[in-house]
């Protein structure tokens, strides 16, 4: 993804809208990119080296491994749209619900790891 694209994609059709739709509670997990310097977001400090403590990455994870494992891999780019939003919606609710609940023992792993990689 280009920094255009994030800009024009993420931060105008869907942070700054979540932003003005939660005011002051909005708080924004990012990899601290370079892009929202400017920009007036209240971001959540994390380091950038500590992928394991975004849970949209392990979300993606499962997407590439449910894609991944189909019988036929796609053979054109509308193919694979098609098929990441087919598996994007058959992703288990309780498998991102269970994903949630684990975010506080994942915090508590990266403080003691210093920000690096965890086990999870």
């Amino acid at each position: 993804m280009t920094g255009i694209i994030y800009r024009d994609v993420i931060l105008e059709q869907n942070v700054r809208l979540f932003r003005s739709a939660l005011g002051a509670e909005f708080l924004f997990m990012d990899d601290n990119a370079f892009r929202l310097k400017s920009e007036d977001i209240t971001r959540m400090d994390f380091p950038t080296y500590s992928p394991d403590l975004n849970p949209i990455e392990h979300v993606w994870d499962m997407l590439g491994r449910r894609t991944a494992s189909r019988q036929f891999p796609p053979t054109s780019l509308l193919e694979l749209r098609r098929e990441l939003i087919d598996e994007w919606c058959n992703i288990p609710q309780d498998q991102i619900d269970n994903l949630i609940l684990s975010m506080p023992r994942r915090w508590k792993a990266g403080i003691a790891s210093s920000g690096r990689h965890t086990p999870y």
